[in-house]
Order: C-alpha cells, then sequence, then structure tokens
C-alpha cells in the first residue's frame, strides 16, 4: 500500500476574504507533525502556497513556506498554482523549492503518480489557457499506464460543478482549464484504475467522470466552511486495491473506492430527450 499526504492552498501571507494566511505557517508546523506520525511513502503539495502580493514580497513568502516544508522528512513534490506564478517565473519557483516543476511520472508502489504540472498562470480576465504540449504529454502518460495512474494538478480537471462554492460558484470559468471535455476525453482512454487530486477550488470535493473519481481538497486557511477558524485541511490518500481517502481537520471528508472500477467505463450517455426512440416503441 501506498501513503501519500497532500496539503493544499497554503496562501501564506494577508488574510483576505475566507483566507486566512496569517495562519499559514503555524498550521504548516501542525501538517509538519501529522507527517511525522502518519510516515507516508509521499508528499505532495499541490499548489498557492502563498497570497501573492508584489515579486520581492512573493520571494519571501515562497521562501518561508520552503522553510516550513524542509522540516518534513518524506519525499515532497510540489505543484505550482497560480498565485506561486503571478510575479514569480517557475524558474524562480524551482530554486526556492530545489527541484524542477515539470512534468513527472515517479512509481508508487503498485501505483504511478503523474505530476501534471500543466500551466497554471492566470489571465485576467480571461482564465487559464490550456496548452497544447501539456494535454500531450497527458494523454501520453495515459495511454502508456500499466499500472494504475494517480494525477495531481493544481486546477481540478472534471470541471464540476461550482454551486455553492464561495469562490467560484459566479465566477465559474476560473475553477477550470477551458477545454476541459478534452481533458475528460484523454482521460476516458485509460485501461488501468485513474484517479485525480487537486486542490485550487477550497473544496473538499468526489465528481466521479467516465468511472474516474476526481478528489478536490480543502485549503490550508480557507475559512468559508469553518467560520471563524481555518479549516486546517490536509488529506492522507492510500492507493492499493483500494482508494481510501480521508481529510482532517475542521471540514473532514471521507471516501472508499474499489480501485478497478475506476478502469469500468460506463454507456455512453444519453442524446436529448425526444431525440430517439426507446427499443420498447420500435414496431
Amino acid at each position: 500500500m501506498t501513503r501519500i499526504a497532500i496539503v493544499t492552498d497554503i496562501h501564506h501571507g494577508e488574510d483576505s476574504f475566507a483566507k486566512k494566511g496569517s495562519a499559514a505557517l503555524h498550521l504548516m508546523a501542525e501538517f509538519a507533525r501529522f507527517v511525522a506520525d502518519a510516515k507516508p511513502d509521499l508528499v505532495l503539495d499541490l499548489g498557492d502556497r502563498i497570497s501573492d502580493r508584489d515579486h520581492g514580497t512573493d520571494l519571501a513568502l515562497e521562501r518561508e513556506v520552503a522553510e516550513a516544508f524542509a522540516t518534513i522528512e518524506a519525499p515532497i513534490l510540489h505543484i505550482n498554482g497560480n498565485h506561486d506564478r503571478d510575479h514569480l517565473s517557475v524558474a524562480e519557483n524551482e530554486a526556492i523549492l530545489g527541484q524542477p516543476l515539470g512534468h513527472r511520472v515517479i512509481e508508487a508502489g503498485a501505483w504511478k503518480v503523474a505530476m501534471w504540472r500543466a500551466d497554471t498562470c492566470l489571465l485576467r480576465p480571461q482564465g487559464f489557457l490550456l496548452q497544447e504540449a501539456d494535454l500531450m504529454w497527458l494523454d501520453q502518460v495515459v495511454r502508456e499506464a500499466d499500472r494504475p495512474l494517480l494525477i495531481a494538478s493544481h486546477v481540478p480537471l472534471s470541471g464540476h460543478d461550482m454551486t455553492g462554492n464561495y469562490w467560484f460558484e459566479r465566477n465559474p470559468a476560473i475553477s477550470r482549464y477551458p477545454g476541459t471535455e478534452r481533458i475528460r476525453a484523454v482521460l476516458a482512454r485509460a485501461r488501468v484504475p485513474v484517479a485525480c487530486v487537486a486542490g485550487h477550488v477550497h473544496w473538499n470535493s468526489l465528481t466521479m467522470v467516465d468511472s474516474i473519481p476526481h478528489f478536490t481538497l480543502q485549503s490550508l486557511v480557507e475559512v468559508s466552511t469553518t467560520t471563524p477558524d481555518p479549516a486546517a485541511a490536509w488529506g492522507l490518500m492510500q492507493l492499493d486495491t483500494r482508494i481510501d481517502w480521508e481529510v482532517f481537520g475542521l471540514d473532514p471528508f471521507a471516501a472508499r473506492l474499489d480501485a478497478a472500477r475506476t478502469a469500468r467505463r460506463p454507456m455512453p450517455c444519453l442524446p436529448v430527450f425526444g431525440a430517439f426512440q426507446p427499443l420498447s416503441k420500435v414496431a
């Protein structure tokens, strides 16, 4: 069994709307203690380590978060979020975190973990851009997968509905990549069990698309669901013949899935009602 501890949307910096960024470093110390006790095989950071302000401030904030991660002994893999990229380049993030931040696939016991580090620069007001090279990389990984595959990203790949989400109910286009249906079509080609995990939307959720589970993890410092205190959320995913997912903190969540079922594609969806004739009514 592979055990993966996951944290996202740390947003170290000033308090802003429902983000209590001033609590981030304290909560990161709590996360480090959790990792020391849980002893996972791997730690994933899904991005938005800071709340951006300007180039100089962001460099300092990112370095402070990197120092918080440095207390963790387990292997750590990072993904850039949009706030990590507002004023900082990929190269600057790489230098601070001490690792390359391009796409990567790693062995994780009976599973593989694909770090899909697609472009997270958020263009305002357009939103994200889905680069063809990023989609082609993902397509190759899915096609060549020879064992179960966990795909980690900052932005969710499901394109799921944002009704009730504090940040994105009225801003749904910023919660996903344009052309999300192309991403889903790539994932549907998989012939092995697949699961996806992401941050960005500050929400615990599980969405099933083509039998593939898409998990999103609550932000470490979000208060919209746990007012007045931050959620203090992080997750532990255990991967074997089952997918066991648990989110800790003040906004808990848990799910257990049979991994084999995520490789079974469902029947194609019906067309619009009225556009077909039920078999029972055919001659």
